[in-house]
């Protein structure tokens, strides 16, 4: 058997009408567009006290090889990398308010993972989806947006809170003129469908703010990847086993279940990979590619691993098979000893990407019923919540306890379920602890 047959065999390329050169093609657009999470995550992580070369190693290094594992296992055209939210809600609403240490998170984050391996392998899913009704899981991904377009103008020096009171920061500071020429450029560019959008967002934005003397140019634009031994294996589970903390993984599991199983579903439909009751056959091996990456991820350092909305690139393109991430993975492998170039981009350009990256994390607010106020009030207050607070966590808990509260009060009851029940009155302990 040539090698090409073998390919065509195991990737089943010709059954997908697809051949190798468009699969290859498929997974060069895929990594270009999601590329830009090798320059954000590593610099949002910063912000939790990580170090931000061996962040970026491990960003690339996990991509790799679980977007890898995408292709030779489960054999569909998705890549892997660390999820934006989960890291900012690491970094920002757990960390930078002193609750824990970025190593607890992580041991927080490999808990919400095993759970997730194991409704997986046990097929459990199901279990979790009617669990929570489906406002709530529309809103969970509109509130981890709101979070990041907050975060967004924070680090873009677009806004700044002054006596308790949120105001517009110094737009004539070189970090807001450069995220400003960022938000023009990207917005123009994502309206435009430009391919790679955000990274050639940051890319003018990184550029502008070298003459502003926001952008350090390296020495070097090459150099080998950095050791991980400061973050790697440094999990701390001490005093993570309370009350306080199960909403916490409740967020991380949630986000990480939903946003999976809204990914796979929504690209497998573009890829013409679903069958005729709207299924994705096999769907628990990319449940299983994503929960290990997330297990192993927490282990090396990094927060939730998860599917890339942007494996759609690849899909446009053409990518039908597993080896579409083959392609991907390969080219995160390449990027990592490009780590100059993406640790010399300052925090001001990657602001827009955040701003915009939220922006589309709202889309899924057009299918809420606005018609039922008990279905749209809990999600709205939800996101007011977090964005009053700064907290993803309690937005989330609010919104559980609105829902709760206004369905029951509302003559609705028997709406809500037992385990919706039962959280709620988690959440109150948890705000009145």
């Amino acid at each position: 058997m040539t090698k090409q047959n073998f390919l065509d065999k195991y990737f089943m390329i010709s059954e997908r009408k697809s051949n190798v050169k468009t699969e290859l093609g498929a997974g060069l657009a895929t990594f270009m567009t999601m590329s830009y999470i090798l320059i954000v995550h590593p610099t949002i992580m910063v912000n939790a006290g990580m170090p931000q070369e061996q962040v970026f190693t491990v960003t690339a290094l996990t991509s790799c090889i679980f977007t890898l594992f995408m292709g030779l296992y489960a054999k569909l055209p998705f890549a892997l990398a660390p999820a934006m939210g989960s890291n900012a809600f690491l970094a920002f609403t757990l960390v930078g308010s002193g609750n824990i240490t970025w190593q607890q998170g992580l041991a927080m984050n490999i808990i919400s993972g095993v759970v997730f391996l194991i409704m997986s392998l046990f097929g459990f899913r199901e279990v979790i989806v009617k669990f929570l009704p489906k406002s709530l899981k529309l809103g969970i991904g509109a509130t981890v947006g709101i979070f990041l377009i907050e975060l967004g103008f924070k680090n873009g020096n677009l806004m700044k809170i002054v006596n308790n009171s949120i105001t517009i920061g110094d737009v004539k500071s070189p970090s807001a003129i450069t995220a400003l020429f960022g938000i023009a450029i990207t917005t123009i560019l994502v309206a435009r469908k430009v391919k790679c959008d955000m990274l050639l967002g940051i890319i003018s934005a990184t550029l502008i703010g070298i003459p502003l003397g926001v952008t350090k140019i390296p020495a070097s634009i090459i150099s080998l990847p950095s050791n991980i031994n400061d973050i790697a294996f440094k999990l701390d589970f001490s005093n993570i086993f309370t009350i306080e903390i199960l909403p916490i993984l409740f967020v991380f599991f949630v986000g990480d279940f939903f946003s999976t199983l809204g990914t796979l579903l929504g690209v497998s439909e573009k890829a013409g990979l679903l069958d005729e009751n709207g299924d994705l056959p096999d769907i628990q091996k990319p449940f299983i590619v994503d929960a290990l990456g997330t297990v192993v991820g927490a282990a090396l350092g990094t927060t939730t691993i998860t599917t890339f909305v942007e494996s759609a690139a690849g899909v446009g393109a053409g990518g039908r098979t597993g080896l579409t991430s083959i392609s991907t993975g390969a080219l995160f492998f390449l990027s990592l000893f490009l780590s100059p170039l993406a640790l010399m981009v300052p925090g001001a350009a990657t602001a827009p990407t955040l701003i915009i990256m939220g922006i589309l994390m709202l889309s899924g607010l057009k299918n809420i019923e606005y018609d039922d106020f008990t279905e749209s009030f809990p999600v709205f207050f939800m996101i007011i919540s977090t964005a009053f607070t700064n907290s993803i966590a309690n937005g989330v808990g609010a919104g559980i306890i609105s829902y709760t509260v206004i369905k029951a009060g509302s003559g609705k009851a028997k709406e809500v379920s037992l385990g919706l029940y039962i959280l709620s009155a988690v959440m109150v302990l948890y705000f009145v602890k």
